[in-house]
């Protein structure tokens, strides 16, 4: 297999949300066994994927640019009417606070999943976090002004307690508004076919016709009750405006190929095992991603995400691990921290490169092609640490008596000193400080779809496999500690990974 056909696997898995075998004997009925286990994050490259991302981007900007607004409102009506005992403060001071102000609004309603895609009947929950959020976040401001020198207007505070959250609500209403212009005209749309026309299935239809922020449109709904076909689904309420009729089941690619669904939703809590395991495979022959709605005692799986939709539960195989505010402080984070590092580390660099060249021949630097984000190749650097007869794609030495190792190359090894050119791959933007280490094309081209998710983040320099005892093995054997990370990466572990890496470093393991 090559890295072309493997990366058109893996771009097909990337529309999954688990991964399934489609390998089927000769002269046998195709068995379909869905993975559940796995962790396959929707990072899709579809229309609708797109225009979901961008205007996360867009949401999370308006409401930056909304709190600025908000806060110089409050001051100017505070100027203008006078209250109390007047505090000039300078134009541009107020603009920085209200900037601040502003990025730590945007960094707690990122925190309590405001720019995630779900949303709540008649919005209510989007506005409870608006004025949580609100509160909280002017607390804060408040609870500051006791450990600085900058007086903040008691009346100054009021209005903006008024001010903020109400610019907020009328901004998010005007989004909701243009989303929904945007959606009626085709743009940012997903068509979804439902497998049960039941209670269940008639709840699911209803929130997503009532959660059009979510750009998903119910198209039909499948049924394998032959009574039920033809009949016409309303959604709950007073009047019967709009409606899905129903088709004959059983759930197969070529109805769901025929319905040009891009998600399948089973809402058959009560489905047996093996008919959903073959609905599931059925769907994702297809070419659709898949979610359910989970029976009443369904038990915690930490690789599979849940969303509440207004009280349905709506489970699906894995999620997407992007979340926007980390991304973006992972990304100066790695840039700063790399930059930082090749410049303090430069003496360092010029002696270690001497002294490769004295104890062997051969360049100091060592460059070898790696498999990166989304199957994209890079040039990776390394110090060299093997002789340079040594093969350049092979699997990496065991034991430290490899011949293949020079003497200094086990020093380099011993102590990770040889990874720090990988800096410059950091900087460049092809690596991050922490995240799942690349592998080489020859590697890649023998993954399975369970090893595929490695490729669905950024690879990094260090990892939770690199301070493990199994980091002996190779890596592509290893890939529980990668999927951890990918589920529950954040900032926080990001840093804890890189202190427990600097104390391993010095401890020579």
């Amino acid at each position: 297999m090559t890295i072309a056909q493997n990366g058109d696997r893996f771009k097909m898995n990337l529309n999954m949300h688990s991964s399934i075998n489609l390998t089927t004997p000769p002269n046998a009925q195709p068995i379909f066994a869905p993975d559940l286990t796995l962790v396959g994050p929707a990072v899709r490259h579809t229309p609708a994927g797109r225009f979901q991302s961008h205007l996360t981007k867009l949401e999370a900007l308006a409401d930056f640019v909304t709190v600025i607004g908000a806060v110089m409102s409050s001051y100017a009506a505070y100027y203008l009417l006078g209250l109390g005992r007047h505090i000039y403060y300078p134009r541009s001071v107020v603009f920085g606070v209200s900037a601040t102000f502003a990025a730590v609004i945007v960094l707690m309603l990122d925190r309590v999943g405001a720019y995630s895609r779900g949303t709540s009947l008649l919005r209510v929950r989007e506005t409870e976090r608006i004025l949580r959020v609100s509160m909280e976040a002017l607390g804060f401001i408040l609870g500051a002004s006791f450990f600085t020198n900058f007086l903040f207007s008691r009346w100054l505070l009021v209005i903006a307690f008024g001010l903020v959250p109400l610019f907020l609500f009328l901004q998010k209403h005007l989004v909701y508004v243009l989303v929904q212009h945007l959606h009626a005209k085709g743009y940012g749309i997903e068509r979804v076919l439902i497998y049960g026309s039941g209670s269940t299935g008639r709840r699911v239809y209803s929130v997503l016709r009532r959660s059009p922020k979510l750009g998903l449109e119910p198209v039909a709904l499948v049924d394998d009750n032959p009574a039920k076909v033809g009949c016409a689904i309303f959604e709950l309420g007073y009047e019967n405006r709009r409606s899905a009729s129903v088709m004959c089941g059983p759930l197969t690619r070529d109805l769901v190929a025929e319905s040009a669904a891009d998600l399948v939703v089973i809402a058959i809590p009560s489905m047996q095992h093996e008919k959903f395991h073959h609905a599931v495979g059925e769907a994702m022959a297809a070419g659709a991603r898949v979610s359910f709605v989970p029976s009443h005692f369904v038990h915690s799986d930490p690789l599979v995400d849940f969303q509440d939709i207004d009280g349905v539960l709506l489970a699906s195989f894995g999620r997407d691990p992007r979340r926007f505010t980390y991304e973006w402080a992972k990304r100066i984070f790695d840039f700063c921290g790399a930059a930082a590092l090749l410049v303090l580390g430069f003496p360092l660099f010029l002696l270690l490169a001497i002294l490769i060249k004295l104890d062997s021949k051969g360049p100091a630097l060592f460059r070898q092609e790696r498999v990166g984000l989304h199957g994209r190749k890079f040039r990776m650097f390394k110090f060299r640490t093997m002789y340079s007869e040594a093969p350049v794609y092979a699997y990496s030495p065991k034991e430290s008596d490899d011949l293949r190792i020079t003497r200094l190359g086990r020093f380099l090894r011993r102590t990770s000193l040889d990874e720090l050119p990988q800096l410059l791959n950091v900087f460049m933007g092809n690596m991050s400080l922490v995240g799942p280490r690349p592998e080489m094309p020859f590697i890649v081209e023998t993954y399975t779809e369970r090893h595929c998710q490695r490729l669905l983040v950024k690879p990094g320099i260090t990892g939770l496999w690199q301070l493990s005892g199994d980091r002996n093995y190779l890596i592509h054997e290893n890939i529980e500690y990668d999927l951890y990370y990918m589920k529950n990466r954040n900032f926080f572990m990001d840093i804890a990974i890189l202190l427990h890496t600097c104390i391993f470093a010095m401890r020579g393991i």
